[in-house]
Order: C-alpha cells, then sequence, then structure tokens
C-alpha cells in the first residue's frame, strides 16, 4: 500500500495512542462498520499523524482561545490555521466567498469530496465560552493527519474556514456562494458540559432566526407635553410582558429570546423609537415558523396599544435544524468506543443551533457533541470558558481529531457508503429554472 506525502515539514511523532479495534469479530471484522485488519493500520497510522501534529495544534488551540475574536473579525485565528494547514501540504485560499475571515484548505483530487469544518469565533464579553478552539484544533487535527492519504483514500479533502457561526451565519452564506459546492460528506465536532453521550445517533439542534423588532413614535417634553408624545419605549416593554407570558403556552423546547437594544436617551424626552432584538428556536422548520408568528403579534399588540408603528428586519441568515447521518454517526461511535467513551443512545442537548444544521439539510453530515471531562458548568458562561483551555480540554480535542479522521477513512472506505456519499455531492440551485428541474428528478 503506497501513500504520497506532500510538501510540508511533520512535527517528530511524540507516541501513538491505543486504537484497538471495538467490537471486531472473530474474522477481525468489526460487524457493525466493516473494519478490517488493512482498515485498522490505516487507524493507527492517522492516530499517528495526529500524535505528530499534536504539539503544533494545541499551540493553534491555545492561541486561538487567547485570541478571542469575535464573529467576522478572527483576522488572527484563520491567519494561524492556514499558515498551519499549508506547512501541512494544503493548498489555501483565503477569503472564500468573499468572507475575509473564510478560507479553504484543499488537498488531494479523489472523486468523494470531504470537508472538515474549522470554527474559531469567539463571543463577545466572555470569549471562547463554547470552545471553538477546540473545534478549529480537532478538525485541523483530523486534516493534517488524513493529508498524507487522500489519494490513498481518493479524496478530496478540503478544511473550511466558516466565520461568524454564534451571529452571522458563515457557513450559511458559504453555502450559499458556491463553498460547500461539490461536498458529498461535511464533518465536525463541538465541545459540550461533561456527561453529554458521545453517540451523535438521532440528535439534533434547533432552527433558530434572530430579528429586529423597531417601534417608532413621537417625541415630546416628559414634563411639559408627555400627552403629546407615543412613547416607543413603552411599546418596548409591552411586548417583553407579552412574550414572557407566551412562554407557558408554547412546547418545552421552544425557546425566545430578546433584549432593548435601544429605547430612550434621556429621561426629559418621550422615546421616539425603541429596538428590541429577538429569537426563536425550534427543532423543526414548521414548529419555529408558527412559533415566530406568534412572538411577533407580541410586537404587534404592543405597537396598537401604544399607537406606535412597528418595522421588522432580518438580522442574521436563518439557522436551520441540525440532521445526523447514520453512516457517519456509527463510524463517529466505533472511534469513541475505541477511546472508552460513553457511546448511550440519548437525546443530546435540551437547546442550541449551529450553522452547521444548513450544512446537513442538503449535504450528509456529522456534528457529534464533545464531552470536555469536569465541565459542570453550562456553555456560553465564563467558566465554560476557562475549562475550553484546560489539558482535559485539549486531550478530548485530539481523541476527536483521531475519530474524525478514522470516520472520514472509514466512510471512503466503505464502497456503499463511498457511492451514497459521492452520488449526494451538493450543487446549488443557480436559476429558478433550475430548481423547477432538481425538484422534479427528486
Amino acid at each position: 500500500m503506497e501513500t504520497t506525502h506532500t510538501a510540508g515539514a511533520e512535527p517528530k511523532s511524540t507516541g501513538t495512542p491505543s486504537t484497538e479495534t471495538a467490537g471486531a469479530d472473530a474474522t477481525g471484522t468489526d460487524a457493525g462498520t466493516g473494519t478490517t485488519p488493512a482498515a485498522g493500520a490505516l487507524r493507527a497510522a492517522l492516530a499517528d499523524g495526529v500524535e505528530r501534529w499534536k504539539p503544533k495544534v494545541e499551540e493553534l488551540a491555545r492561541n486561538i482561545h487567547g485570541y478571542k475574536e469575535i464573529s467576522f473579525e478572527e483576522v488572527q485565528s484563520a491567519e494561524a490555521i492556514s499558515a498551519l494547514l499549508e506547512d501541512g501540504g494544503f493548498t489555501v485560499e483565503r477569503g472564500t466567498s468573499g468572507l475575509p475571515t473564510a478560507f479553504t484548505a484543499s488537498a488531494g483530487s479523489g472523486d468523494l469530496t470531504v470537508a472538515l469544518c474549522v470554527e474559531y469565533d469567539a463571543l463577545p464579553g466572555i470569549g471562547h465560552a463554547c470552545g471553538h478552539n477546540l473545534i478549529a484544533g480537532a478538525s485541523v487535527a483530523a486534516a493534517l493527519a488524513l493529508q498524507p492519504y487522500v489519494d490513498e483514500l481518493g479524496i478530496t479533502l478540503k478544511a473550511i474556514g466558516t466565520p461568524a457561526e454564534e451571529h452571522g451565519g458563515g457557513k450559511a452564506l458559504m453555502l450559499e456562494r458556491g463553498a460547500f459546492d461539490g461536498v458529498g460528506l461535511a464533518l465536525m465536532v463541538h465541545p459540550v458540559q461533561d456527561g453529554l453521550t458521545y453517540n451523535p445517533a438521532g440528535t439534533s439542534a434547533q432552527a433558530v432566526g434572530r430579528y429586529k423588532a423597531t417601534f417608532t413614535g413621537k417625541a415630546a417634553h416628559a414634563a411639559a407635553a408627555p400627552h403629546q408624545g407615543v412613547n416607543a419605549a413603552d411599546a418596548a416593554v409591552l411586548s417583553q410582558v407579552a412574550i414572557g407570558l407566551l412562554r407557558q403556552q408554547i412546547p418545552s423546547d421552544h425557546r425566545i429570546a430578546c433584549f432593548v437594544a435601544e429605547a430612550g436617551h434621556v429621561t426629559n424626552i418621550i422615546p421616539e423609537k425603541a429596538v428590541v432584538e429577538f429569537e426563536c428556536r425550534a427543532f423543526t422548520l414548521p414548529e419555529f415558523r408558527a412559533l415566530l408568528e406568534r412572538v411577533r403579534r407580541c410586537f404587534e399588540g404592543a405597537a396598537i396599544a401604544t399607537g406606535t408603528t412597528l418595522e421588522y428586519e432580518d438580522t442574521e441568515p436563518l439557522y436551520e435544524p441540525l440532521l445526523q447521518d447514520d453512516d457517519l454517526a456509527a463510524h463517529w461511535t466505533s472511534a469513541m468506543d475505541a477511546f472508552g467513551k460513553d457511546t448511550s443512545r440519548s437525546s443530546g442537548l435540551s437547546g442550541g443551533s449551529t450553522d452547521m444544521g444548513n450544512i446537513s439539510q442538503v449535504i450528509p453530515s456529522l456534528h457529534p457533541w464533545l464531552s470536555i471531562p469536569g465541565a459542570d458548568v453550562p456553555i456560553h458562561s465564563h467558566a465554560f470558558a476557562a475549562l475550553a483551555d484546560t489539558p482535559p480540554a485539549y486531550g478530548v480535542m485530539f481523541e476527536a481529531g483521531t475519530a474524525l479522521a478514522w470516520t472520514v477513512a472509514a466512510a471512503a472506505s466503505t464502497p456503499t457508503q463511498r457511492e451514497r456519499f459521492t452520488q449526494a455531492a451538493y450543487r446549488r440551485r443557480t436559476s429558478p429554472q433550475e430548481a423547477v428541474t432538481q425538484e422534479g428528478a427528486s
């Protein structure tokens, strides 16, 4: 079996983790994943590849944690990742899809195109409280380990830098603009608190839409002529009260959140403008749309009650529900079994959203959950941000990187799955006529 090593010196090996195949039968073939002795040897080689790159990838992840760059401002993070992937033999296109902090790193020319999604944006004010430094490290580790074997596996491997997951919908924008054209399967991981299952099968994430509601009233002196004003701030208050009461009447897995972005500037002027930013979440698009309509009525009722006018604005692309591919989930679960992780089935997170959902709606995808040992605090908290920069977090990051590499190799090496993923290669609908043609053929 011949492998090709492309330009880019690899760091010295520091050791190889165990690559015992979980669940192998007496013939050496895993009943659930088709693992053979040859596949086991490739697993060992990929694990060794992750091990060789550990020092540089951990340094990268630590630096990203320290940069704390928010959506569309991830300049240092994107460049650091791009530079390391170039060192690993990838050809890197910077500024993919017209987004300055996006990139596409490519290797190989096989007929099956695999995308490893790389996230690296932080949250305003609290840094990497969603562990995107670990997402980046896992995907980069997997990409670097796979790079010498792209020809053997017959794949085109892309590590796609996707900015602005927290706010901005980077993947949704890149999907629309062609960055995922031709991709047959897409993968990434996501850190969560300790205790969640490593088995992604059947888990999901909510659709989320984010909006701005602007009330317009009429300014007047708050003491001399308050009766001549129309108070937009009152409309903001009434809308929040209505939304608060609505929460009792919605399903337990629906979510509504809002905050007042503007509602006056000084006390002696009746506020003529108030802005409320809000979001709605649900696990299916029909449920999401129904929830959004009910929330909009809260704002509309407040406008009627106060005599203000109301305008809506979409502030971000819609994030669609997440779909986990069963075959990819099985390969990932086999890998996690080899690491001794809990792979019992569960419902996963009770809430949360990702723009990976948009990718998963049109491309077979994997987005498993990565429990950080000892993390008994919620994501999007200062405490979780601190835990995302600890040895246990980096330990599971490298396990995830290895598991991602094994999952890609297994999918590419299983003939029936390879054919399915190759045929699933994404093609945008570039015109109304093409959309009609594709719908008619589906």
